[in-house]
């Protein structure tokens, strides 16, 4: 392992990875993770935190909080996954990714431990983050969850405050199969006498979190029941959202991320702000709004209701669950097109039958499977969506799939990319 590519290629390669082999790599305890975070000097420990679980809306809510405290002039880290580009994306302060130079030589100085205690590549991607915001001595890191939250590798920091942003359908087979069991695994992350925000209120789900908050005597708040929020422009670069609080005073914020999801994001995350200003956190007004206004540039965000082109018109989203997939067909309904040609792959363990059903009979599908062992066959995918009256075809690798779309693309009509995490990242690294 000579280089930076080479020591990437080892971590794919040794580990057992979720995004590639599924259920397989996912750890069911903590074990790993704090045996290497103990061999570190326990890193995890060194920084003060913010800890987001959800399964939609925790990353552009984590990207929002990152760029929010950065304006303020905190020195600021940044923990998501996965990356769509380059893995570094993962582990960011103010923006910056970590450097090649210090993952190159944290899996040299490890690779005994990590031989050793046999972990996944996540376990080993989160110690690596809790190692660099040590070291770099960060004022304060925002964490965002893996997957679920009670067993997540992430869930040995104890953070200032906690939010959960969306509960919905996804990753069943590992969460379980109603809101209630899949709140209750997000609701891991509520700690002992520490604050927590969900974003949504919502009949089933609640109950858990209030349950759990009690049982570790955590003050909760429900964002959506002390803040409204109304879209009330969308332009080019902004989405210009409308918040009301309990008193009736209206605030606007513009934001560079566009999808119409981002209004119910943006109350937890206005939530969190109000929450760190009574612990002492200075976030004035002008650097909230400022840090709206460019969470994709500053952060390097990138996946969510994103225009990647304007002619051909062409826009991705990395939704990829039924909650996901209905913010998508509300951003689509207020987008205006032709013909509407609908670049889409999934993954095997997804749960097709909720999501499937919703889509548009009268785009043109192109189905595709990203190149992973854990992605559905494209001709498998065109068959149940045939099944329900979605017309395409299938073309196997995403690039050939996107390739056909652009060739049957007329002036006015629109390509959107979708359906997965991978098919977006693989239609990003062909326009690179």
């Amino acid at each position: 392992m000579q280089n930076y590519n080479e020591v990437i290629e080892y971590l794919y390669a040794r580990l057992p990875m979720f995004t590639r082999d599924g259920a397989s790599a996912y750890k069911k305890d903590l074990d790993n993770t704090l045996a290497l975070l103990d061999a570190l000097g326990n890193p995890q420990h060194k920084f003060k935190s913010i800890h987001i679980a959800g399964t939609n809306g925790k990353g552009s809510s984590s990207h929002m909080l990152a760029s929010i405290f950065a304006e303020a002039g905190y020195k600021t880290a940044l923990y998501t996954s996965p990356h769509l580009l380059d893995f570094r994306e993962r582990i960011r302060i103010n923006g910056q990714m970590v450097d090649e130079q210090f993952v190159i030589d944290f899996v040299h100085n490890q690779q005994a431990l990590i031989e050793q205690i046999q972990p996944s590549f996540f376990e080993v991607t989160v110690a690596m983050a809790f190692d660099y915001f040590a070291k770099m001595q960060v004022d304060i890191a925002i964490i965002e969850v893996g997957l679920g939250g009670r067993l997540d590798s992430t869930n040995v920091i104890q953070p200032l405050i906690s939010l959960i942003t969306n509960i919905g359908f996804d990753h069943m087979n590992m969460l379980g199969n109603t809101l209630a069991e899949i709140a209750f695994e997000k609701a891991g992350i509520i700690k002992h006498d520490t604050p927590v925000v969900v974003s949504e209120y919502n009949e089933e789900t609640a109950p858990v979190f209030v349950k759990k908050a009690e049982q570790e005597q955590a003050s909760l708040e429900f964002a959506s029941e002390k803040l409204q929020s109304s879209i009330t422009a969308v332009n080019e670069d902004y989405l210009q959202i409308d918040v009301v609080n309990l008193q009736g005073q209206t605030e606007q914020y513009e934001l560079d991320l566009k999808g119409s999801y981002q209004s119910k994001n943006i109350l937890g995350v206005l939530q969190i702000v109000d929450q760190m200003r009574k612990l002492g956190y200075d976030l004035p007004l002008a650097s909230v709004k400022n840090g709206l206004r460019k969470v994709q540039s500053f952060t390097g965000l990138q996946g969510r209701w994103q225009t990647l082109s304007k002619d051909p018109f062409l826009i991705c989203d990395t939704g990829h669950n039924e909650d996901g997939i209905r913010e998508v067909l509300k951003n689509l309904a207020n987008t205006s097109f032709r013909q509407l040609h609908f670049v889409i792959g999934a993954m095997k363990d997804k749960d097709l039958g909720h999501m499937l059903p919703l889509l548009p009979k009268d785009a043109i599908y192109y189905f595709s499977n990203p190149d992973m062992p854990r992605a559905m066959p494209s001709v498998e995918l065109a068959a149940e969506a045939h099944q329900l009256g979605l017309k395409g075809n299938a073309y196997g690798p995403v690039v050939k799939a996107f390739e056909a779309a652009k060739v049957h693309y007329q002036h006015g009509d629109l390509i959107f990319v979708g359906g997965s995490n991978f098919v977006v990242s693989e239609v990003l690294l062909q326009l690179k």
